[in-house]
């Protein structure tokens, strides 16, 4: 039976699992763009990170995007701002397909984390599903802990020092699916040059953590080519870009075109 959570069944199906990062608190973006997403590409996007930690988004955000996320047949992966037992009981309440949280300096660490997804006897997530089933299309409400307890997915950020160095541990730990890598906090907690030699050889030490115990790596990246050179690195979950980089970066592209400044190729009709 195929996992109802879009981003488990890429994992599983698919050599690469693309996503990206929403920090903007609408369903109107993160729907616009995975509307446009298979029209484009092959597949389209498998899950979306809602930011929580960095983002403008809040708790009371999650219920609509995840809704909006989920009925596109993607999977919403909340970014809680801490690992806090109440901050990721919220997250999964109101829907959302995993968690990420930030900052997982040891195994003890991620251990609680997968402990507050889970349900006893696994682990101590309390129960009261009322309205997480709403952002799983084909669910019902009764079927939600049956179908989705252990398909939830736990995914830990690392990116310090103290991370680095206990990564293999954090790895090992039971009911923990993704080693996520914040390449920048990474850089800036361990004080050295994002790009260097110590920096790319933590990211490559992670990466290996995560495989030689079967567990999947991902990493942030800036844009299309970045995101490809990780891919080709072996990653096996890469967010593209950020909402806010797009917009930005899209809006100044056309000024510069009308402008004169710049050529644009692309013939568009309409919105």
């Amino acid at each position: 039976m195929s996992s109802p959570i879009a981003l488990r069944s890429a994992l599983s199906n698919t050599p690469v699992s693309y996503g990206f990062w929403l920090t903007l608190p609408s369903a109107g973006v993160a729907r616009t763009i995975l509307r446009r997403s298979p029209q484009y590409t092959d597949g389209g996007f498998s899950w979306v990170l809602v930011d929580a930690e960095h983002g403008l988004i809040s708790d009371h955000h999650y219920y609509e995007l995840n809704n909006a996320i989920g009925h596109e047949g993607v999977s919403p992966i909340v970014r809680v701002p801490w690992s806090e037992e109440w901050m990721i009981k919220r997250a999964l309440d109101a829907g959302a397909h995993g968690i990420m949280t930030p900052m997982c300096h040891s195994a003890e660490d991620a251990a609680k984390v997968v402990s507050y997804c889970k349900y006893p006897p696994v682990g101590s997530r309390g129960f009261g599903p009322m309205f997480a089933p709403h952002a799983f299309p084909g669910v019902k409400p009764d079927e939600y802990n049956e179908k989705t307890h252990g398909e939830v997915l736990v995914v830990v950020q690392i990116e310090s020092r103290p991370g680095v160095e206990n990564v293999e541990k954090i790895a090992a730990v039971e009911g923990l699916d993704v080693l996520f890598i914040g390449p920048f906090d990474l850089a800036k907690q361990m004080r050295v040059t994002h790009g260097g030699e110590e920096h790319e050889a933590a990211i490559e030490r992670i990466l290996n953590a995560a495989h030689s115990v079967g567990k999947k790596a991902a990493i942030f990246c800036s844009g299309g080519a970045d995101s490809r050179r990780r891919i080709q690195q072996g990653f096996d979950m890469v967010s593209i870009t950020t909402d806010v980089a797009v917009f930005g970066d899209g809006m100044l592209q056309e000024l510069e075109v009308a402008k004169g400044n710049s050529k644009s190729d692309q013939k568009k009709g309409g919105y």
